[in-house]
């Protein structure tokens, strides 16, 4: 009988994570770095990049910058050996009623949230086509969505604008560049116990209007996020591609 369960190996491979100091960025990088991947952290705070790097003590590279800083993200992307994979999570939120939505708050949005999205995977997708033999070995990118890139939500119009584009970016990618091997997905969670999403939850009403749309009743941990990341950047996940990994405890299953 031969072997049907495919490993969740990175081995070798080098991982590029955006948003890398906290919550789901923070814990990608550990979990990637744990089935021995390569990470090269992004994040715009040193000294949680430094945490990162101590508790990892090997195989990562830190890098402080915005990733709206163009010139700055593809001098660090084009300066490392080689990419195999993209972890696309850096994005932001910024919650206000469509009437009265800010100027700077959708510039703000649009800039993290789709601009740098689409710049960032274009320069890793650039990198990754540099190695010769990349449509044997593959690559993986995968873009932190959102359930509200596939639903709507009270005073989330724009983020879900962005995040529906990414979506879209997501499925566009994944059949330009299915001839190179390299597979384009995204992930959607619901709220996430990070330390942003965890001051709206101290909100008891709000924490109650989460809950209660969620079928089984529980707020998702940055481990549900990042073991999905994983395993799509893996080989495991080799047939999967312009897709989108939902971890929303059923939200939009209703």
């Amino acid at each position: 009988m031969g072997k049907f369960l495919k490993d969740i190996n990175l081995k070798n491979k080098v991982a590029v994570v955006t948003g890398a100091t906290k919550g789901i960025g923070r814990a990608t990088a550990i979990a990637l770095h744990q089935v021995g991947a390569n990470i090269i952290a992004i994040g715009r705070n040193q000294s949680e990049l430094n945490s990162l790097r101590k508790k990892l003590k090997t195989k990562i590279k830190i890098f402080l910058c915005d990733v709206n800083d163009y010139e700055k993200i593809k001098k660090i992307i084009y300066g490392l050996n080689r990419v195999d994979i993209l972890v696309n999570n850096a994005g932001t939120n910024l919650p206000e009623p469509f009437l009265n939505v800010k100027k700077t708050s959708l510039e703000t949005l649009l800039n993290v949230n789709t601009k740098s999205a689409f710049n960032m995977a274009k320069l890793c997708t650039d990198k990754m086509l540099k190695l010769r033999n990349r449509k044997k070995i593959g690559g993986s990118i995968i873009h932190t969505s959102s359930m509200f890139g596939l639903v709507g939500g009270p005073n989330r119009t724009v983020y879900s604008m962005t995040k529906f584009g990414l979506e879209g970016l997501t499925k566009g990618m994944s059949i330009d560049l299915a001839s190179s091997n390299i597979r384009v997905n995204s992930v959607c969670p619901t709220f996430v116990a990070t330390p942003r999403a965890k001051k709206y939850l101290a909100n008891k009403p709000f924490k109650k209007y989460a809950l209660s749309n969620i079928p089984l009743g529980r707020i998702a941990t940055e481990s549900d996020v990042a073991t999905a990341i994983t395993f799509l950047a893996s080989d495991a996940a080799s047939m999967i591609t312009g897709t989108s990994v939902i971890i929303d405890g059923g939200w939009t299953a209703k």
